[in-house]
């Protein structure tokens, strides 16, 4: 085993060299052509939608991390395979830096916004990576001045001047990506969002604490391995399509024009039952039925397609955006401008549709088109196409599996039903019959509400059951569904004990 230690480590070496040369000519011109993040993407668009659900599910937003490690794994086992193969035969050398090199490049250059210039940096980490092995194997075989076939000085020197490569090489591109990254938040922080024409209304008397979600606590769920850092003094917007006339808008275009703000709930499709990944926000931006009719939409089109830097397609209907639900292009988010992560310097949000249908992050370029025409990313892998929000609702207090004082207990939750509004809701504690909790006030139809159920609470094990009714007199189905292909369903349940 000890003899295949000093190869595999020469594959390592000589690979983490090629990556990190790779990574740093990425950084210095375009990021998103570097190969890590390159095959990342493409390993997510691969990947199988269970997958997908299950680390969204399982991992939360460590799912990227947890990916990158994955595939940084995967890259170690290969490229010590190809160091301990290659020992006799060189070839294998060659053949590992051209799979290598090739996989990279493939994978940049299949991303959506790939340019030709994007295959370069894993090209050229493959071919560092190879003559980085050769060499190595080189100095291994060197004759040493006390005989026999092996210079242990002479690779260990070889071996540390690669490694300090590795930590140049990478600490370089860290410090370049922080340098470039400063640059846009500079650029944010020094946008003076102007003050809405249509101001949101002011949260109404008795709305509880937590109503509106911070953004440091606001959930993100996205196929961004690395955020997209765009000058906001280079961004345009491109209209086109299925309108009478094309438009490329400036982020000043858009602040010149009357903004409106607005309290709105958003929510991923893949919140499970229960699940955490929803939030209220107060957003400004520019409301986009105004701006489309002065482009004029011509009959037929009924998608728009969001584009977004990173390459994601969103479809969001036509109908939603001219039906007086207010979709609009976000500038700002809770007073400030939006957080890189959740789509500076815009993104899109359209009221009761899930993320996926209608919130496109870092938004570059709308069409109008058909759904006839085009399938959206999502909808390419089988989810729902219009994206409609279901009735739901989540109790947030007690937490699962809590342990209580016996007496009077307050249950507490949100529910929504964005666009029509709640108008009840109702706690079953264990096999007793639904009883009414108290809804706390709302600003609109297009926000959560929070509601409340005091429970004379006795000793023993308990379940908890919350469901809602709608404006419409739909109730929450008690059937349960899984997020997959349009949202979840069921009633949200817990247990808890009391003493």
């Amino acid at each position: 085993m000890r003899r295949f230690i000093r190869p595999a480590l020469i594959g390592v070496l000589s690979a983490a060299f090629g990556v990190a040369l790779a990574e740093l000519l990425a950084a210095a011109t375009r990021p998103q052509a570097g190969p890590l993040v390159a095959v990342g993407g493409a390993v997510i668009d691969a990947a199988p939608t269970p997958l997908k659900e299950f680390a969204v599910r399982t991992l939360g937003t460590n799912d990227k991390p947890v990916l990158l490690g994955t595939i940084a794994l995967v890259l170690i086992l290969f490229t010590a395979a190809i160091g301990v193969l290659s020992v006799r035969r060189r070839w294998v050398a060659v053949a590992g830096a051209a799979v290598f090199g090739l996989a990279g490049a493939l994978a940049a250059a299949m991303r959506p916004t790939a340019t030709a210039y994007d295959v370069v940096p894993s090209l050229l980490g493959a071919v560092v990576a190879g003559a980085t092995l050769l060499f190595l194997h080189h100095r291994t075989r060197r004759p040493s001045a006390t005989g026999g076939d092996f210079d242990r000085r002479a690779f260990l020197r070889a071996a540390a001047a690669v490694a300090g490569g590795v930590v140049v090489a990478g600490g370089a591109s860290e410090v370049v990506k922080r340098v470039r990254g400063g640059a846009v938040t500079k650029s944010r922080e020094a946008i003076s969002l102007p003050a809405p024409a249509d101001p949101a209304k002011p949260l109404p008397a008795g709305v509880g604490p937590g109503f509106v979600t911070a953004n440091k606590d606001f959930y993100r769920v996205d196929t961004a391995l690395s955020v997209p850092r765009i000058d906001v003094n280079t961004w345009s917007l491109r209209i086109h399509g299925m309108v009478g006339k094309e438009v490329d808008l400036s982020f000043d275009d858009l602040l010149k024009r009357p903004l409106i703000e607005r309290d709105i709930t958003l929510n991923c499709v893949s919140n499970e039952v229960g699940g955490p990944y929803i939030g209220t926000a107060k957003w400004l931006g520019v409301p986009l039925a105004p701006l489309l009719r002065e482009l004029g939409v011509e009959p037929g089109a009924d998608q728009v397609v969001a584009r977004s830097a990173e390459g994601m397609t969103i479809g969001t209907p036509v109908e939603t955006i001219f039906d007086g639900r207010e979709a609009m292009l976000c500038v700002g988010m809770n007073g400030e401008p939006l957080p890189l992560e959740h789509g500076f310097p815009v993104r899109m949000l359209t009221p009761g549709l899930y993320g996926y249908a209608g919130a496109c992050k870092w938004i570059t370029e709308l069409e109008l088109t058909t759904f006839d025409r085009f399938d959206a990313y999502w909808v390419e892998r089988g989810w729902g196409a219009r994206g409609p929000v279901k009735t739901a609702s989540r109790i947030d207090k007690p937490k699962p599996f809590a342990k209580l004082e016996a007496g009077k207990l307050t249950v507490a939750g949100v529910a929504w039903a964005q666009g029509r509004g709640i108008r009840n809701v109702e706690v079953r504690v264990d096999d007793r019959p639904w009883a009414k909790a108290e809804l706390l006030p709302v600003p609109s139809t297009d926000t959560w509400v929070q509601w409340r159920y005091d429970w004379a609470a006795t000793a023993g094990a308990h379940t908890i059951a919350v469901r809602a009714t709608d404006s419409t007199g739909a109730v929450q189905t008690e059937q349960r569904a899984t997020p997959f292909p349009d949202g979840a369903t069921g009633w949200h349940t817990i247990t808890a004990s009391v003493d």
